[in-house]
């Protein structure tokens, strides 16, 4: 239940959010009707609608976005025509005739006073429905959490039911301030009798909304401007609620005074991938009798990188003590669901324990995971022991290893741990000068997008001359295609600017459908990165995307300080998915 009140709660705060903007003239321009007949179904038909659209695109393909695309085409002509009529009442009645006939049909009575009312709701929900569709609210942490939750565990009633609430607490809101604005309305019909101007003010602010979502400024401008002032508040309550930020690790409790690891549960099935790598499917009966390392992780993902030299190191130390390490390889992108780039991802990071492919979440959803990567201990009688979220701890977890085969019956264990010296991407972060997070460029999670207009959606379009960035705000020059998980340079010389602070820097990759390398070139500070150069480019910046994974671009080799990235683009067509940093 708590994270529904957190939804509702969330939903509340949009109120406040400059993102709430473009649908306020359609709520307010029914501010003078009876709120029961006229706000209340408008407010209603927009959180379904809002809820019913959220869900298709968490949960489907570019189908359901092309198709949101057209709803939202067809609910701009609606609300522009609605605007036009509050301009022009005699058009209003034209407009409405055909609700109100089609409510005196519904009616069971046929009484005119009963008609006129139906056909007022049905009117309302209409509008509703229209702005439902046109909503784009701010993706804050609340908002982030229900949708990121929906990805990794698939549709289910749970998520349809928490945007539902989310749209219900911003439908709150508004109700009580429709109800105000209602009021203020009256009194000004009362005692200035200047509704008519009042009512073509409010059709001008429709119309101007429409025109505001038109050009994409309630995704973009808007956007930027209210993380700023809402992202606070929003994570404010995730704090106090006592909801964890769901990418900070964590580990599960520590052992009991006298050395004792809680059981944290059974170990469930392991069906469900849909591929095996370096051994055919394992099962419970399987693994009987042994410790058992489960490492949930994805080939693109910075901080699985880093972890992976340690289970591997594990794997070899300990195989002949009775260990089995299986990874499960959870994609995070589509391009990770591919069974040819695994088994090359496999290879590449020298990987020969067992690689269960869970490109549906099988697996992931047994664990009740939620983290790449996260590393589960279980004894050898089936009993999840410990767990681990998050890079870094490896002599704690390699010291869980060692306790849970010594209670297995394991003798003459060693009493050393492990030594990775790791390089490239794997290799230990920096962690003390990383002030830069994650940033995804697909348009689905993009945070901190600098440039005027914001990010158009599945569109083609030409983004002007790189603004002055701040720490950790990024842009794109030149004509790209911005769509859910990546953005796609259509012509050469397109480039993205991000503004970093960390050693490391990493941009995952990939190439079109064509397989075709793209050429590319990293400056830093507008000059070539020299002796910071990283693993995958040259001194003078040079590098070629020619698959689908993680390139490490940026490796400092002096102070740490805030530094300019851009990466050029010599041919069109590769895909920009996320930075990592270390």
């Amino acid at each position: 239940m708590l994270i529904f009140l957190l939804a509702y709660l969330g939903g509340a705060l949009t109120i406040v959010s400059p993102c709430i903007l473009p649908v306020l003239p359609f709520v307010f321009a029914r501010s003078d009707k009876p709120f029961l007949q006229s706000g209340l179904p408008l407010l209603i038909g927009m959180a379904v609608t809002f809820a019913a659209v959220a869900t298709l695109a968490a949960f489907a393909g570019g189908w359901a976005v092309a198709a949101n695309q057209y709803g939202r085409i067809t609910a701009m002509v609606l609300l522009a025509a609605f605007g036009v009529s509050l301009l022009i009442p005699q058009l209003a009645d034209r407009l409405m005739q055909p609700l109100v006939n089609l409510g005196a049909r519904l009616s069971v009575s046929a009484q005119a006073k009963q008609t006129g009312t139906t056909g007022a709701v049905l009117a309302s929900l209409l509008l509703g429905v229209a702005t439902g569709l046109l909503w784009a609210p701010c993706a804050g942490p609340i908002l982030g959490l229900i949708l990121t939750g929906a990805a990794l565990s698939g549709a289910n009633v749970t998520t349809t039911l928490l945007l539902l609430a989310y749209a219900a607490g911003a439908a709150t809101s508004l109700a009580l301030a429709l109800l105000i604005g209602g009021r203020v309305f009256a009194m000004m019909k009362r005692s200035l009798g200047v509704s008519q101007w009042v009512r073509r003010g409010l059709g001008a602010l429709v119309l101007a909304a429409v025109v505001a979502i038109g050009l994409g400024l309630d995704t973009g401008l808007l956007t930027q401007v209210s993380l700023a002032s809402t992202g606070s508040l929003e994570q404010g309550l995730l704090d106090q609620l006592g909801r964890d930020d769901p990418n900070k690790p964590q580990s599960s409790l520590q052992a009991s005074s006298d050395g004792t690891l809680p059981i944290e549960g059974q170990l469930p099935s392991l069906d469900g991938a849909v591929q095996w790598f370096n051994s055919p499917p394992l099962t419970a009966d399987d693994l009987k009798g042994k410790v058992i390392l489960v490492d949930f992780w994805t080939y693109s993902c910075i901080n699985c990188l880093r972890s992976i030299p340690y289970v591997q190191a594990w794997a070899e130390k300990y195989r002949d003590q009775g260990l089995v390490v299986i990874g499960v390889h959870s994609p995070e992108f589509a391009f990770e669901k591919d069974m040819g780039n695994v088994a090359k991802a496999i290879r590449d990071l020298k990987i020969t324990y067992p690689v269960a492919a869970d490109n549906d979440f099988t697996i992931w959803r047994a664990f009740n995971n939620q983290y790449w990567p996260a590393h589960f201990f279980i004894d050898a009688k089936g009993d999840i022991r410990y767990h681990h979220y998050g890079e870094g701890d490896y002599d704690h977890s390699e010291k869980v290893i060692q306790q849970l085969l010594a209670e297995a019956g394991q003798t003459n264990l060693p009493d050393t741990l492990v030594s990775v010296d790791a390089t490239g991407a794997q290799a230990a972060a920096s962690n003390a000068d990383v002030r830069s997070p994650e940033t995804y460029v697909g348009y689905a999670r993009a945070e901190k997008f600098a440039a005027p207009g914001g990010l158009r959606q599945d569109a083609v379009n030409n983004y002007g001359d790189a603004p002055t960035l701040a720490l950790n705000q990024w842009t794109l020059t030149g004509t790209w295609l911005a769509g859910r998980e990546y953005a796609v340079p259509i012509l050469s010389g397109s480039a993205i600017s991000y503004r970093f602070h960390a050693r490391d820097l990493h941009l995952v990759l990939g190439t079109g459908a064509d397989r075709k390398p793209v050429r590319f070139r990293v400056t830093v500070d507008g000059k070539a990165p020299g002796d910071d150069h990283g693993t995958d480019i040259d001194a003078d910046g040079y590098g070629a995307v020619d698959e689908q994974r993680l390139y490490q671009l940026v490796r400092q080799q002096g102070p740490i300080v805030d530094r300019t990235f851009e990466i050029e683009f010599l041919d069109p067509g590769a895909e920009a998915f996320a930075f990592t940093f270390g």
